[in-house]
């Protein structure tokens, strides 16, 4: 090759790398970190979906600050070692502007000193147990008092069965754990005996359920009992089915769960489980014109990217959660006119968006937390939910509970 040759390929290759660095410049590129495999991709997958959605429906109105939003999608496989390296890749590699992603909280907890070393926002969908608050996370899903507490109080009265006794029934790990620490508390500070509570755990991924639910029936002999549920996961299927296969109907022994909702129950016969409980800030059966164009939104998405299982979609909680996110990080950009994060973070402070659950909800301007709606809903034939309670309205989040020693002074943030 000649010198003239030589000389032309370096200037197209410099050219093609020129214009690569120009090309990326032109957008802004968005983090999903979701597991698409493993035990958590039976809930995990439709968040995927969601974001990738979200992004489509504001490119489609022209992006943000004249450019286009990049999804880039990483499988952390279920593996939360995996979740933490997926995170730093997206941060330096990629150079996402955020990440939306995670379900458990031991994922979360994983990819959290990440994100605060190199100073990156992650928008996290998901109820949990609380006792967490960081600078550099966004919490869009409840806290135990947007759900949990609301839960047990329900079921303690009148309207809810007049419980008596608790069976915690929950995965091992950090979520399930604390948040039944939490609610064991309140138990007793509302007078129930520490017999009348039962404390179980299973592995992720477990799926022998016989046992257990023998020992429920068991338990609810001695007086009139809730079952909670902290299960995470394809557990859920085994757990229900052998409910049903048991006989153990809500009107003997409601369960409540607080990480089921339409998407996990597709893949079971519910009629067995009529009657059982979810506790959630949103229901795919709420009737409004937000939930309508969202369900519509989601159902052409997934029609047009050939999403499997097609003619049974649903959204659920942490969807809505997942969308909410993204729409007010693109809000908070809009404002801010930057993607900055030390900018974004503060332009977050009181964002407000119309949601599907029908209500105006607040990201509040101190504690990263969004105030939601409380919502109890009774599952129905159609793996739906009907809604049996809820509140007037959104409530504040208290990431610190009032029932673990040591918050007193936590509570104003």
């Amino acid at each position: 090759m000649n010198r003239r040759h030589i000389l032309k390929s370096l200037v197209g290759i410099a050219f093609c790398a020129m214009a690569g660095t120009a090309m990326a410049a032109d957008t802004i590129k968005v983090g999903i970190l979701h597991s698409l495999s493993g035990t958590m991709a039976i809930s995990e997958t439709a968040l995927k979906n969601t974001a990738l959605m979200a992004i489509e429906e504001i490119n489609a109105k022209g992006g943000l600050l004249g450019k286009k939003l990049e999804p880039v999608v990483v499988d952390p496989a279920s593996n939360w070692p995996l979740f933490a390296e997926k995170a730093r890749q997206l941060i330096t590699q990629d150079k996402v502007s955020v990440v939306f992603g995670c379900w458990t909280s031991v994922s979360r907890k994983s990819v959290l000193p990440v994100f605060e070393e190199l100073n990156s926002l992650l928008f996290y969908p998901v109820q949990y147990e609380g006792e967490e608050l960081s600078q550099n996370v966004f919490y869009t899903g409840a806290a135990p008092n947007q759900q949990a507490i609301p839960a047990v109080e329900y079921l303690m009265g009148a309207e809810g069965g007049s419980a008596k006794r608790w069976f915690l029934l929950g995965t091992d790990y950090v979520y399930p754990r604390t948040t039944n620490k939490i609610l064991r508390a309140f138990l007793k500070s509302k007078g129930v005996d520490e017999k009348d509570i039962e404390e179980v755990y299973t592995p992720f991924g477990h799926s022998d359920y016989q046992t257990i639910v023998a020992n429920i029936k068991k338990f609810s002999a001695g007086g009139k009992t809730a079952v909670v549920s902290t299960i995470n996961g394809d557990s859920n299927v085994p757990f229900y089915k052998e409910l049903g296969n048991a006989g153990l109907k809500a009107t003997d022994v409601p369960v409540v769960a607080f990480s089921v909702g339409e998407e996990e129950l597709r893949g079971i016969d519910t009629k067995p489980l009529l009657g059982h409980l979810a506790a959630w800030n949103y229901f795919m059966s709420v009737k409004n014109a937000e939930n309508t164009a969202f369900i519509k939104l989601y159902k052409d998405w997934a029609k047009k990217n050939k999403v499997a299982n097609l003619e049974t979609v649903v959204t659920n909680d942490p969807m809505e959660a997942t969308y909410v996110g993204i729409h007010m990080w693109a809000q908070a950009v809009k404002k801010a006119g930057s993607i900055d994060v030390d900018k974004v973070r503060a332009a977050m402070a009181g964002q407000t968006f119309k949601a599907p659950s029908g209500f105006v909800l607040t990201m509040d301007k101190t504690n990263h937390h969004l105030h939601k709606p409380v919502m109890i809903g009774e599952i129905k034939a159609d793996g739906q939910f009907n809604v049996v309670w809820k509140t007037k309205g959104p409530i504040r989040a208290q990431p610190w509970s009032p029932f673990i020693v040591g918050n007193e002074g936590k509570q104003n943030l």
